[in-house]
């Protein structure tokens, strides 16, 4: 699924931020991205959405090198990633249900065949009475929801979160996390970029861990697919 070597990653002429960087990840796995404010964490989600690519070293995404790939091949990759972002980039002018349905309405999916997958959706993520409220009426923990639905309703086979849960309390953190559970266990390989270690403690996926723009992989890569 991914596979990272020996990659580095600058923004423009400044000093490198990610330093010689190696691992890879399986089809199915769950890990958590960790590491102090600075670390290198947003530099490496960027990397692995296709947003920057690397100063050095070879990334490779479904089997394809990002650095060689065309532009229709990026563009068939990007429809393969769901991204949750820290600030949820919710669109206020539109209701819950039409945020939901952007990217299939991009996609030009047939409105009857969007209705269903959005209401699906919102229902599973317990959104199922709010369908037409604006964001703005929404609390914290219910636009962190609309955004992991936004994130997921293509069935992405890469999700990854920023910070998903900083702006929730514990409880409504740990049901965040259970619903990126499912999805694990529906197949999406999925990556959480977390400074919450109480949160992490939670559950037994392994972590990558960035340090100054070093990457350590702790725990067993076996325990990604559990």
């Amino acid at each position: 699924m991914v596979r990272f070597e020996n990659v580095g990653m600058r923004y423009g002429l400044g000093p490198e931020v990610l330093h010689d960087v190696t691992f890879f990840l399986r089809p199915g796995a769950f890990y958590f991205l960790t590491g102090p404010s600075g670390a290198g964490k947003s530099s490496l989600l960027r990397l692995l959405c296709l947003a920057h690519l690397p100063s050095h070293g070879l990334v490779t995404l479904f089997e394809q090198d990002v650095a060689t790939a065309g532009r229709v091949a990026l563009c068939a990759m990007r429809r393969k990633i769901g991204i949750v972002f820290q600030d949820f980039r919710l669109l206020d002018h539109l209701s819950t249900r039409n945020n939901a349905a952007l990217p299939l309405r991009i996609d030009g999916l047939a409105e009857a065949d969007i209705d269903a997958a959005v209401e699906e959706l919102l229902a599973w993520v317990g959104l199922a009475d709010s369908m037409e409220a604006p964001p703005s009426t929404l609390s914290g923990g219910d636009k962190q929801r609309l955004a992991i639905a936004r994130a997921v309703i293509r069935r992405p086979d890469l999700l990854l979160a920023d910070e998903p849960t900083g702006n929730v309390d514990p409880d409504n953190s740990l049901r965040l996390l259970r619903l990126f559970e499912e999805l694990h266990k529906l197949g999406t390989t999925v990556i959480i970029a977390t400074h919450d270690h109480w949160l992490m403690s939670q559950f037994r996926y392994p972590r990558l861990r960035l340090d100054q723009g070093h990457l350590i992989v702790e725990g067993h890569p076996e325990m990604a697919a559990q």
